[in-house]
């Protein structure tokens, strides 16, 4: 057996007498929004540090454990903090959770991080909806020899971020009145912010924003099959858009001043997905 499959199923055995239901929704906390997990209907969670053989999250304001729960009536598995590339682990490491969902029984994967705006119309609070992603600087996690059992050697990356589920998203933005940018959003390795130089050829190639993950999970996510979707908060301007130097407790707290409309998107997001 591939040995990353083999890791996999290891995982998934250890704690699938653990798992209360069925999720439909993956969702991804990314730095600064794991509070949303206080407002839906907690029915259990399992921290990482219990799961054999699992990569433990190692990242300020990352808590590092899966949620299970309800989204008004919507059953999701959230992980509250996830595992970087930059934390040391291989990249099959960092989507392992991913994948790990995915066997839970979720059929969308719902990803939110912190960035780095470039794009020029952008400011600290804002939320980009990703339309698309270029991975080019950080490893595939299809590198390697392939699981057959999750998906094709080469799978096809036109549609990562399912139309429905963003106009599903734009939809709520609309009602409540919340300005939804959007854009395309890169992953770098980190965990060193961006040079000056750096985001000026980023801005070249058309990059909206820039962090520290995502990408590497939506290619894990579409490998196997899962219906995607991001949201981006813009947490700060990228290097050399602003004065002021980069700091990950300034990403933390811009998080945190835009967590309610966060959860209000992300909230009513979820009840949408599916709506005819």
């Amino acid at each position: 057996m591939n040995e990353v499959y083999e890791k996999l199923i290891k995982c998934y055995d250890s704690i699938k007498n653990r798992i209360p239901f069925k999720p439909e929704v993956a969702l991804v906390l990314g730095s600064g929004l794991g509070d949303y997990c206080n407002d839906i209907n907690v029915v259990s969670n399992l921290p990482y540090n219990e799961i054999e053989d699992f990569p433990v999250s190692t990242v300020p304001g990352h808590k590092g454990q899966f949620i299970f729960g309800y989204v008004k009536d919507v059953p999701v598995v959230c992980m509250q903090g996830r595992v970087h590339y930059y934390e040391g682990y291989p990249v099959t490491d960092v989507v392992l959770p991913t994948r790990l969902m995915k066997l839970m029984g979720a059929s969308i994967l719902f990803l939110t991080n912190a960035s780095g705006g470039i794009n020029s119309d952008f400011g600290a609070g804002d939320f980009m909806l990703i339309t698309d992603h270029i991975s080019s600087f950080a490893p595939n996690p299809l590198v390697g020899q392939n699981i057959e059992e999750l998906g094709t050697r080469f799978p096809d990356m036109s549609k990562v971020y399912d139309e429905e589920l963003n106009n599903a998203i734009r939809e709520v933005a609309s009602e409540n009145n919340i300005v939804l940018k959007e854009g395309i959003y890169a992953q770098l390795t980190g965990p060193s912010f961006e040079t000056p130089a750096e985001i000026r050829v980023f801005a070249s190639m058309g990059i909206d924003a820039v962090g520290m993950s995502t990408v590497v999970e939506a290619i894990a996510a579409n490998h196997c099959g899962m219906r995607i979707c991001g949201i981006s908060c813009v947490c700060n301007l990228a290097a050399g858009l602003t004065d002021n130097p980069l700091s990950h407790e300034e990403v933390q707290a811009a998080a945190k001043e835009a967590a309610p409309l966060f959860k209000k998107l992300v909230t009513e997001s979820i009840c949408h997905f599916g709506k005819p």
